[in-house]
Order: C-alpha cells, then sequence, then structure tokens
C-alpha cells in the first residue's frame, strides 16, 4: 500500500484524505470519495479471485484427464484467440458506452458460466466452448478497469492508482492461489472453478460500490481536458505514431516469451508429483503474486520521477534470465524460488505498460481502444507461445521450450532498449506526487 509522508488535510467526509492532498491540476480529476475508491480497490481484489482459477490452473486440470501438452496448448490457444478476436472491440465498447461497470459485470457473469461448464463437463468440446466465452469476457477487464481508473482520479494521478490496482490485483491472486491450491490438494481440481463461480457474487457487488457520476466520461477515453465532446482521433492516425508501433512489437514479444512459462511448468510438475502438482502450482503463483503486490505500489511511485523506460528494461531483462534458470534444475522448491523473477517482469510490466499507453494517446479520446488493439497484439504473441512452446516441448524435451522462450524475450530487450523513446509527460510531476495515495 501506500503510505502517507508528510501531513495531508483531512476531507469533508466525501474527499478522501489521499485525494484531498493539492488542489486539482490539469489532468487531475476532483477528488472522489472514500467509498469510490475502496470499491476500486477491491474490485481489482475479488476481480483476480475470479480469473486466477482458469489460468495456469487450467493446465493441470486437463493434465489430470490425460490431455497431452498440445492438446492443453490448443486449448488455452482457443481461450487466447478468442481473446485476441474481442479485446480491439472490448476497447472500442469501453470507449463508447458510459456504463462501464454493467460492461464489467456481464464479463464477470461470462466468465463464471465459463468455469461452470469446465467444471461439470471437462470433455474436448466444452472445454473449447467455455475457453471461447472466458477469453471473450476476459478481454473486457483490462481496458474496462483502466477507463474508470483514469476517469476518477486522471491522468496526474493515474501512476499512483495504477500502481495500486495492480496491488490490490495480486492480493487477490495470492489469496485465490492459496484457495485454489488448498481445494485442489484436500478436495479436488474439479473444485476450483465452482470456487471462482461463487466468487462471482462478491465481485458483482463491488461494482455497486463505485459511485457511476465519480466516472468522468471525457476523462475515461483519453479525451482532451475540457473536450469531452469533442471527437477522437481517426484511428488509423494511431499507426503512425513510431513510439506506440514500437512499444507495440516489445509488448507482443514480452507476451510471447513470457506466457507459456508458467503453464510449462505446470506441466512438468504434474507429470512428477501427482496430487501434490496442484500445491506447487499454487506455490508459483503466490510467490510471483506476493511479489508483484510488494512491488506494484513503488513501480506506480517511481514510473513519476525514474521514468518509464528504466523499469521497462528491469522487467524484460530479469525475462530471458528466467527462462534459462528453468532449464537448471527440475527441483520444485528451486523452481518456486525463480517465481520471484516473474514477479518483478510482471509488476513492471502490468503498471508501466497501461501509463505508457496513457501517456501516448492523451488527448486522443482513444485510450481504451489503443489499449483493447494492444491487448489484441499481446494474445497473439500469448497464444502462439502456447502452441509453438507445447509442441517444441512435447517433440523436443521442456529445456529446449524454455530456451527458445529466453531467445525471444532476448530480442525484446534489445529493441526495448535501442528503439524505445522516453513517454513520461513532465507536466505531472509535482513535489507532493510522492505524499499521495489513492
Amino acid at each position: 500500500m501506500d503510505h502517507s509522508t508528510g501531513p495531508i488535510p483531512k476531507g469533508d467526509g466525501k474527499q478522501p484524505r489521499e485525494a484531498s492532498a493539492a488542489a486539482p491540476k490539469e489532468g487531475e480529476a476532483k477528488p472522489p470519495s472514500t467509498r469510490t475508491l475502496r470499491g476500486l480497490d477491491w474490485l481489482n481484489f475479488f476481480l483476480a479471485d475470479v480469473q486466477s482459477g482458469v489460468g495456469p490452473f487450467l493446465a493441470i486440470y486437463l493434465a489430470g484427464y490425460k490431455w497431452n501438452e498440445e492438446r492443453v496448448g490448443l486449448a488455452l490457444m482457443v481461450g487466447g484467440i478468442a481473446g485476441i478476436l474481442t479485446q480491439t472491440p472490448a476497447g472500442a465498447l469501453v470507449d463508447r458506452l458510459r456504463s462501464k461497470r454493467a460492461l464489467i459485470a456481464a464479463g464477470i457473469v461470462a466468465l463464471a458460466a465459463g468455469a461452470l461448464l469446465i467444471a461439470l463437463v471437462p470433455t474436448f468440446w466444452s472445454v473449447m466452448s467455455a475457453q471461447v466465452l472466458i477469453g471473450g469476457a476476459s478481454s473486457i477487464f483490462g481496458p474496462a478497469i483502466c477507463a474508470v481508473s483514469l476517469g476518477i482520479v486522471g491522468h496526474r494521478l493515474f501512476d499512483l492508482r495504477q500502481g495500486r490496482n495492480q496491488t490490490f490485483n495480486s492480493a487477490g491472486n495470492v489469496i485465490a492461489a492459496v484457495s485454489m491450491g488448498l481445494l485442489g490438494h484436500f478436495i479436488s481440481n474439479r473444485s476450483i472453478f465452482f470456487f471462482v463461480f461463487v466468487l462471482a457474487l462478491p465481485t458483482i457487488f463491488t461494482l455497486v460500490v463505485i459511485r457511476p457520476d465519480e466516472i468522468d466520461y471525457g476523462r475515461a477515453r483519453g479525451a482532451k481536458e475540457g473536450g469531452e465532446d469533442g471527437k477522437p482521433v481517426e484511428p488509423h492516425a494511431l499507426l503512425k505514431d513510431r513510439p506506440l508501433l514500437i512499444f507495440l512489437v516489445c509488448a507482443v514479444m514480452f507476451h510471447f516469451a513470457n506466457a507459456a512459462m508458467l503453464p510449462l511448468l505446470g506441466e512438468m510438475l504434474a507429470k512428477g508429483q501427482g496430487r501434490n502438482s496442484m500445491m506447487f502450482m499454487s506455490a508459483c503463483v503466490v510467490t510471483t503474486q506476493l511479489v508483484i503486490a510488494l512491488l506494484a505500489s513503488w513501480v506506480g511511485r517511481k514510473a513519476g520521477t525514474w521514468g518509464r523506460k528504466p523499469l521497462l528494461l528491469i522487467a524484460f531483462g530479469v525475462l530471458p534470465v528466467r527462462a534459462v534458470l528453468y532449464t537448471l534444475t527440475h527441483n520444485p522448491g528451486e523452481l518456486v524460488a525463480i517465481q520471484i523473477l516473474d514477479g518483478v517482469a510482471a509488476a513492471i510490466f502490468g503498471v508501466i505498460s497501461v501509463l505508457v499507453i496513457a501517456d501516448l494517446t492523451k488527448g486522443t479520446g482513444r485510450f481504451n481502444l489503443t489499449l483493447g488493439a494492444i491487448g489484441t497484439a499481446v494474445g497473439i504473441g500469448a497464444s502462439l507461445s502456447q502452441a509453438i512452446a507445447g509442441s517444441i516441448v512435447h517433440h523436443f524435451g521442456s529445456n529446449a521450450g524454455f530456451l527458445f522462450l529466453a531467445t525471444v524475450a532476448a530480442a525484446a530487450f534489445g529493441i526495448l532498449y535501442f528503439l524505445m523513446p522516453e513517454t513520461r509527460d513532465e507536466r505531472f510531476l509535482s513535489p507532493t506526487q510522492g505524499a499521495l495515495t489513492l
């Protein structure tokens, strides 16, 4: 959590202390209520719980039904393809719709239905159908949560808010991973998906806590200040932005290298540990998410002082190291420890990538569309990673798969280092920024 470094005056009952440290400036929203800020905190927390059960645990669940690496990779790829096809439309929809909360609620219901289908009918076609539903629903959450956050706090405090979002999201992942690991070990792997279904209820409840009148529609889509009704730039104009295109390439390569690592690790654990494999996978996820929870708020603060690029270089730099380390041991404890690097990379990329997109699209009115479009490209990279790496492991072994991913990660680091400029906007830096928490 963020903590104050100086005295902060109290609000009037509706304005929280952390939102009232300074008068609103250009790019900064009017101070939102404590209720809305806390509702956004807990929405990130519970939404992480709901999404965790249909991620890395799915590979182990399917392996328990004798699915081989290629079929597991195919199932994961199908979900990725559904996300690819819906990411850009979802971003455009978030830009257009005023009721962001209703859109998020619809996504939660669809995701819960998909999890229930996997639990009740784990056949090939039912799993594929559920993955399509889950992949399509999940594409809503990224741009919608970012839009709600930007609409509530504005550009000036978005660094800090995005770090706090990631902290609560990771805390939710930790609780979910521990719960799901215990459920998988003591009850059954199938119980995890019922757990996801039940958690959808408190997730929807948190949406009611967020006040819709405090989500500024213009700011939420990255429109020019004071120009809510102004016409957004044409989407094709964004393709002429060279820094945006460079970041797009880097983001795709990052996720191509990263997406397959944890599922491949899960399949490797499933072969040698039996029922304990779910506990080891839970430990991997918990390690990663604990690191993210500890680092995310710090990353949000440093993004405004260090800049975006130095932090991104750290995230991209640890990825090939992690992949190589996987080839050096099969000891479960050591494999879990390696997940610390995953947490470092995920904490930084999860916070900074959204800030970079917000920087590059400010004033265009196309923040969420761009976020969705980059999500589409990232989804392509992630889905291909699952299928290609799974095929390499199936034919040549796990070490070959991890070394292939390490090579892609190293290439992404080189492109970022030599070609990507800094995007931080100096206008939003202030002496009080370090004392603000959202």
